[in-house]
């Protein structure tokens, strides 16, 4: 087997004076927790304190070693999603019907067995074919279990095939697959053999405890390692050695925990006279629960292996901001985003308020029910009263997170609750598009009449207030004006850190002053995340610009900071000064490629690394290897094909093109770029041909319409300007399709047609100098429309 609890990290410290101090409580422990290597090769000599101290790193001890002192605690955890959140495959942590039953999808029927206590699924493997596999792990607790597959080298794979572990009542007690719309076969990117479903890298590090990757790139396999199955009383604690040490009279500070969670600790929530809102009795100064929590809970990349508590989330983790499609304009969860993000973004977590004042953090229960959960801080007598939510007291409208955490449901069966913790806004529903909590109940109703409703309860309520999500809706939508709006949200010291990030990774500093301006200041802001969007921000912008602002941040104290200010300067001519800063920032930045050397991301992400590098073959090779690790993402055929381009390999590009499209048929970039090629190498019908196939197959990339547009003009103009019309209602904002519209419209005898798409143009930007022009050329009243 080659992923197992014998291949987990062996203990290198383990004090005789634990073992006296369990002895009363092996039997326990032996039914609870599993070592990483047999009895014989634990240590038994207790090393002299000195060297413990200061030689010997803490080391994790499994969570039953907590038990003898902390019982009620390990007690609720052992009860909680955490405990359960990974474990071998047998008769307690199975909760699926593996009695020879049977699932239909997409014209695969699998079965699921047991046999002498092991477990098997027979269902389509990579090529297609009915293939038994052993289940070893299960995977999750509640609403769904999956369970883990070894595909060979260590790779472990999620079967996309789970078990609905609600009762039957709820719909449960039922196999269902988690892409039920999709008919995943095994050709798809999505089917559970793919890297979409890889266990080692998707999932590992927030299923186990202490988690190393162990990918070698020459073998193509893994070995991982781990100190426990399941998130332990360590994953938030830190490795228990040093701690255990001290409970037996080793001096250690802080008890010899490598984190003290103690942000509740000797305070308590004030509730005063003159408020309705209770405030901490002392402020928070610090955000190390959220840290802890994040490191889970957060969507976020691994910069480097060796987390643990006590240490800087963001020197082994790069999070995600606020961003489509992650996120809607307005900040609410749109994919899975794992709440961090989201709360990161309330007046909650402004206000001091850290997850445990709500969850449990060992049962991970909540610690009320219902509004009296709210009601702890929020005055019930002001809020939990009609006069507030306008419903019958016992209706589910009552709720206070009906209106401010609306459900977003998520594999299919498992709603999660958004903790941005906002006052509803149908007003920006009816403006951006953004979901309604509204309109998400009065399904027959519309965001004006809510809009309208909420208007009437709060004359005076905070829907009035502008909404950052404004600003971030027109950038995304490449609105000029909103550089400007974008430039004053980074500067708002009200607005949440990750807001302010969010803003500042749109903002384009090569258009001007206030940009750079607001760049610069991000870049020193004292919060990370708005370092973050900041240094983003000037990823694609000149070289003079990333010389000047970004090279103060190669010596940020923030790994995941200063490595990704590295990968922006390779290409940079820098002072000599911030050489070995440079050096050693770009060190770490290839460290966490290597570290995800088996991700076609991560290859793509070193091809164009070695390509700014200017080191073209290189970058080709690691294009190569990408495309060998995920054939079916297109993402990296486009970028290979586009190297061979640059390098004037036109016949090497039209035939990995072509070669896509034999195993990616239905890839619109992919015709996109073919029928570019064929252009350029004069053969004009063959391009037209996979050009409109783009068009058809990818009308939601503007560059599709825009260029067939263009393409087909000279011979069909009244084909371009239908093409433009749709991509013009599909894409309103995109300068590209609008000009074209207007310049194509007049040469062609529509005047009218044009003045729209010259109105179009203005509307998007009042300034646009070409479209001013036109205007005036336009008579002032056109009826050819």
């Amino acid at each position: 087997m080659a992923v197992s609890e014998h291949s987990s990290r062996k203990w290198r410290w383990l004090a005789l004076a634990v073992a006296v101090l369990l002895l009363a409580l092996a039997s326990y422990f032996a039914s609870q927790y599993r070592p990483a290597k047999p009895a014989a090769a634990v240590p038994v000599e207790t090393p002299a304190p000195s060297v413990v101290r200061n030689q010997t790193p803490a080391d994790f001890i499994g969570s039953a070693s907590c038990a003898g002192c902390h019982s009620e605690q390990h007690q609720a955890w052992q009860e909680s999603q955490h405990a359960h959140a990974m474990a071998h495959a047998s008769a307690e942590a199975v909760l699926a019907d593996f009695n020879d039953s049977r699932f239909e999808y997409a014209g695969t029927v699998s079965r699921f067995q047991q046999r002498d206590g092991r477990y098997f699924v027979t269902t389509d493997g990579a090529d297609g074919q009915l293939t038994e596999y052993e289940v070893l792990y299960t995977f999750g607790l509640d609403p769904l279990q999956q369970y883990l597959v070894d595909l060979g080298g260590g790779r472990l794979q999620a079967l996309s095939i789970a078990w609905d572990t609600r009762p039957h009542a709820a719909g449960g007690q039922r196999w269902f697959h988690l892409y039920p719309d999709e008919q995943v076969r095994h050709d798809s990117p999505l089917h559970w053999t793919g890297p979409a479903q890889n266990w080692n890298f998707m999932c590992a590090d927030c299923h186990v405890t202490d988690y190393r990757k162990g990918f070698d790139a020459q073998t193509q396999s893994f070995a991982a390692e781990w100190s426990e199955l399941g998130v332990g009383c360590e994953a938030c604690h830190g490795p228990g050695s040093r701690h255990l040490q001290w409970t037996q009279g080793q001096e250690w500070p802080d008890k010899g925990l490598t984190l003290l969670l103690d942000e509740r600790q000797d305070m308590h929530w004030l509730h005063e006279l003159e408020r309705v809102t209770a405030r901490r009795s002392v402020p928070l100064s610090t955000d190390k629960e959220q840290q802890v929590c994040a490191q889970c809970h957060s969507l976020r990349s691994a910069t480097a292996e060796g987390y643990h508590a006590g240490l800087p989330l963001l020197d082994f983790y790069r999070p995600e901001l606020l961003s489509d499609p992650l996120y809607f304009a307005d900040g609410q969860q749109r994919e899975e985003v794992f709440i961090s993000g989201s709360f990161a973004q309330s007046r909650m977590h402004a206000a001091g308020v850290t997850c445990s004042d709500c969850h449990q953090p060992h049962s991970q229960a909540l610690r009320a029910e219902g509004n009296a959960l709210c009601s702890s801080c929020h005055l019930p007598t002001e809020f939990d009263r009609p006069t507030h939510h306008f419903y019958a007291a016992d209706s589910s409208g009552a709720q206070c997170v009906s209106c401010h955490m609306p459900e977003r449901t998520y594999m299919v069966i498992d709603p999660r609750r958004d903790h941005n913790i906002a006052v509803p806004r149908p007003d920006l529903a009816r403006q951006l598009g953004t979901p309604d909590a509204c309109t998400g109940c009065h399904t027959d109703r519309e965001p004006d009449w809510a809009a309208q409703q909420i208007a009437g309860w709060f004359p005076e309520g905070r829907w009035q207030q502008a909404s950052p999500a404004t600003t971030i809706a027109a950038a995304d939508q490449g609105l000029p004006a909103a550089q400007q709006d974008l430039a004053t949200l980074v500067n708002d010291p009200q607005l949440a850190p990750i807001v302010r990030g969010s803003a500042a990774q749109r903002l384009q500093p090569q258009l001007g002053q206030v940009q750079q301006q607001a760049v610069a200041k991000g870049l020193q802001d004292p919060d990370p995340l708005v370092r973050l969007g900041s240094i983003r921000a000037l990823g694609d912008g000149p070289a003079a610009l990333r010389r000047h602002y970004l090279a103060p941040l190669l010596a940020d104290p923030l790994r995941s900071l200063r490595s990704l200010a590295a990968s922006q300067l390779v290409d940079v001519d820098l002072p000599p000064a911030v050489q070995p800063a440079f050096e050693r920032a770009l060190r770490e930045y290839e460290e966490e490629l290597a570290l995800h050397a088996e991700r076609s991301s991560h290859l793509g992400q070193l091809a164009l690394l070695r390509l700014r590098q200017g080191r073209a073959g290189e970058a080709e090779e690691a294009w190569s290897q990408a495309i060998k690790a995920a054939p079916l993402d297109a993402a990296n055929y486009l970028n290979l094909a586009d190297l061979y381009r640059s390098q004037g390999r036109e016949k090497t590009t039209e035939r990995l093109l072509r070669e896509a499209l034999v195993i990616l048929p239905a890839e619109g970039m992919l015709h996109y770029a073919l029928g570019l090629s064929l252009v350029r190498q004069q053969q004009r019908e063959a391009a037209l041909e996979h050009l409109r196939r783009a068009w058809v197959l990818q009308p939601d990339e503007p560059r599709t319409g825009y260029v067939l547009a263009v393409a087909v003009e000279p011979s069909a103009p009244e084909e371009a300007l239908t093409i433009l019309r749709q991509a013009g209602r599909l894409h309103p904002t995109d300068r590209d399709v609008l000009w074209a519209g207007a310049s194509f419209s007049f040469r062609h005898g529509q005047p009218g047609l044009a003045r729209e798409f010259v109105d179009a143009l203005l509307e998007r930007d009042s300034g646009d100098q070409q479209a001013l022009e036109l205007a005036r050329r336009l008579p002032d009243a056109a009826t050819d429309r």
